[in-house]
């Protein structure tokens, strides 16, 4: 018998294709089942035209042994077969699609889509078999063949005796070797997990022989082993059902099934979407946080499936970073199944459905927003930091997407509010959003700088998380409100008034306060007077667009820059301690340098910064003291 080879360009894209298109070799049971299914549906298309042929559902299955000792593994079809002329041109010419020139003469229409395409799916079997046999008998033919291969080196073609339609695969599977373990693949509880994990959505039985356990007859404790043939695939997925057929309950144990998490989904999106782009999605918006969500071990995306077939279990193009806490599957008949990871990342299709499943997301949190603020508090509670970092992130791309979904804890309402609702109680004089940063509610609540903002009546926003003012400042203004910290150096709250009478406390006192900061002139930009004050007798402010919050974030970071913020060192001109300073200026100017310096680090412990040198401040403090 001849052997038949492979022409060069098919050898080369075998030999590519076994080694570099499939990342994991269990890949190769997923397209064996998929070229099975799309078998039997070539019958179902045929009855549809043929009145001399009937399709029974019922009648048609995929079944799949492994044998141990032989080290092989049989897989069988009742689909439609192939002649010889099909196993010529569909196993002798990598890349040819059998599955796709039958959808192209038979112009079939999408609602019953087939699932191959580019043809070398079917190749996928060398990555763990020595050799490949395919025995097929074509629907109408009385003479079966078998085709045989041992991989790139060809093929050979001959009759065989088979006595129903359909085809069997028989693979022989590898030896083991020192850096690959090849008998997994001959392991039953392998198999089926394989077949659970990519193709438990095909619409037709894939039956096993099971070994199962019971009772010995007549026995309490001793137990027999007996096979018996079970259907491994659920078959009908549940995105394809009607939404009307479904519970919460239902969408509730898929996402368990799935392992999507280990806590219960605050809510779901079952979409279906029929047009220029055609695809079903259930997502889901989980209630926790998972324990490695903010490291670089997490890995987000959605399972990405191609007519119930998955070809990827973490597709993160599906979700941008800052929807990256969204679980779930999307499917879509568009896609084609036999195409490599890299590829598929470029697929326009693809970011068609990214697009279009980015707005139902925002939608769905809109709306919960709007609807079950509770539940939407807890999501904020656990992923609204992502929704900050999504603002900071990209240079402020997407801050139009996420601004109406940010809250912040508000001085006035003890509560998160959203940004429109901090507008909406504005009075009409007040020009900014005003916000304090600080590690805690309790810490910004005695902030000395809010004073002032406080006595005016406006509303404050709480900055606790790291990532806040990082996010406004790309923000810069939401409703054409611009953002300004209570720590800035103008307020935009005094009144002319006020400024007049800055100005002539520190005329007065300019040799005061010019003396002060050549004093801490390595610490601070400048000490002046204070016009935010009202009870306390020191504080900080910040010149420039990094305040103190920004860098001690910075400066906790890996990479330490050791970047600083403009300081200035603002006195309270109402308070006892200024008539100390005064008269230290006039009388005692070694006293005012120590009443200098505790006042500079008074005001770092109440940023929550360190002071450089504890023990001379401790020093200082006993100076005082006698």
């Amino acid at each position: 018998m001849e052997k038949k080879l492979f022409k060069a360009e098919s050898k080369r894209l075998l030999e590519m294709m076994i080694n570099s298109i499939y990342s994991q070799r269990e890949i190769f049971l997923r397209e064996l089942i998929s070229n099975a299914s799309d078998a039997i549906d070539k019958i179902y298309y045929k009855a549809l035209t043929d009145d001399s042929l009937s399709f029974d559902q019922g009648n048609y299955f995929i079944k799949i042994e492994a044998d141990k000792e032989n080290r092989t593994i049989h897989m069988l079809d009742t689909g439609i077969g192939m002649t010889k002329e099909e196993l010529e041109t569909n196993l002798g010419i990598i890349a040819k699609s059998g599955s796709l020139a039958f959808k192209n003469e038979n112009e079939l229409k999408d609602e019953h889509e087939i699932i191959g395409q580019f043809g070398v799916g079917f190749y996928s079997a060398f990555m763990v078999a020595d050799e490949v046999t395919v025995i097929s008998k074509a629907l109408g033919s009385d003479v079966a063949y078998k085709w045989k291969s041992s991989g790139a080196d060809g093929y050979t073609i001959e009759p065989y005796e088979k006595e129903n339609v359909g085809t069997e695969i028989i693979l022989k599977i590898k030896e083991n070797t020192e850096e690959d373990q090849y008998d997994e693949y001959l392991e039953e509880y392998r198999l089926q997990s394989i077949i659970k994990k990519y193709s438990d959505f095909i619409r037709y039985p894939i039956k096993m022989d099971v070994t199962e356990r019971k009772l010995k007859e007549g026995s309490e404790d001793e137990y027999e082993e007996y096979t018996e043939e079970k259907i491994i695939n659920s078959m009908i997925p549940i995105w394809k059902k009607n939404k009307s057929e479904l519970t919460d309950k239902d969408y509730e144990n898929f996402y368990t099934e799935k392992h999507y998490g280990f806590d219960k989904p605050l809510a779901h999106i079952h979409t279906s979407v029929d047009g220029a782009i055609s695809y079903h999605a259930i997502l889901y918006i989980p209630e926790k946080t998972p324990f490695d969500y903010y490291s670089k071990e997490y890995e987000k995306g959605l399972e990405l499936y191609s007519n119930g077939v998955l070809i990827m279990s973490k597709c993160s193009d599906l979700l941008p970073d800052y929807f990256s806490f969204v679980k779930g599957m999307v499917d879509s008949q568009d896609l084609s199944l036999n195409i490599s990871r890299e590829i598929l990342q470029h697929d326009r299709q693809l970011k068609r459905i990214a697009n279009n499943i980015n707005k139902k997301i925002k939608s769905e949190l809109q709306n919960m927003l709007k609807n079950d603020r509770e539940k939407y508090i807890t999501f904020y509670e656990s992923f609204g930091r992502q929704l900050k970092y999504g603002v900071y992130s990209d240079y402020g791309a997407n801050k139009e997407t996420l601004q109406d979904l940010l809250m912040f804890y508000s001085s006035k309402e003890k509560k998160l509010v959203t940004l429109e609702e901090y507008i909406s109680r504005m009075p009409e004089e007040q020009k900014y959003i005003y916000y304090a940063s600080g590690e805690s509610n309790e810490r910004i609540e005695k902030l000395p700088q809010t004073e002032l903002v406080s006595e005016k009546g406006y509303e404050l926003l709480y900055f606790t998380d790291e990532i806040d003012e990082f996010a406004i400042k790309m923000l810069m203004t939401y409703k054409e409100k611009e953002f300004k910290s209570v720590s800035s150096s103008d307020l935009g709250i005094d009144t002319k008034e006020d400024e007049q009478e800055a100005e002539v406390v520190e005329k007065e006192n300019k040799e005061l306060f010019e003396f002060m900061t050549n004093t801490l002139s390595d610490k601070v930009k400048v000490v002046r007077p204070s016009k935010r004050l009202r009870s306390h007798p020191v504080c900080f402010s910040s010149d420039g667009e990094v305040t103190i919050e920004m860098e001690k974030v910075l400066n906790s970071m890996p990479d330490n820059q050791n970047i600083q913020a403009e300081k200035v060192l603002e006195i309270n001109t109402d308070h006892e301690v200024f008539q100390s300073l005064k008269d230290a200026f006039e009388k005692d100017k070694e006293k005012l340098t120590l009443y200098t310096h505790l006042l500079f680090n008074q005001a770092l412990l109440i940023e929550g910064l360190p002071i450089n040198d504890p023990v001379e401040f401790t020093n200082d403090i006993c100076k005082v003291m006698v």
